[in-house]
């Protein structure tokens, strides 16, 4: 499947996730999951340093400190319109809160949001700023998801 084909079916799957939102009050974990593989398939893509062994330690809390890393992560928070450009979207992020994860999710993850608004500001590289954020999120939320 091509790079562009792959982000479009991407785009889809979060798409129909935010109607789904709308008649069910937000996604299902199995949803949840398939939405976050979809993300990191693209984004793997996109940075081929990244092994899926590196993929599975980030979403288990093993954040490298490296900038292919950093830009990963990037890629990834940008793809959930959490970071654009290297500045957090508070109210996107809590936005894809309420469509990407599982009610019994979200009051910690608002919470952590909150916490991690400003973790980042100041940072000019949109890379490091992912990261630091990501690190802040990964020390404030306790069922923590990446994908």
């Amino acid at each position: 499947m091509s790079g562009k084909l792959f982000y479009f079916s991407a785009l889809i799957v979060i798409i129909c996730l935010a109607n789904i939102k709308n008649v069910l009050g937000g996604a299902t974990e199995e949803q949840m999951w398939a939405s976050a593989d979809l993300m990191k398939d693209v984004c793997l893509k996109k940075h081929p340093k990244i092994t899926k062994e590196i993929a599975a330690n980030i979403r288990n809390g093993i954040i490298p400190d490296d900038t292919d890393t950093k830009c990963y992560i990037n890629c990834i928070m940008e793809m959930m319109q959490t970071i654009k450009k290297g500045k957090f979207l508070y109210d996107g992020a809590l936005k894809q809160v309420d469509i990407l994860l599982p009610e019994d999710y979200k009051d910690e993850y608002r919470t952590g949001i909150t916490a991690c608004k400003t973790a980042a500001v100041g940072v000019k590289n949109h890379c490091e700023a992912a990261y630091i954020l990501l690190n802040c999120l990964r020390g404030k939320i306790t069922k923590f998801v990446f994908p």
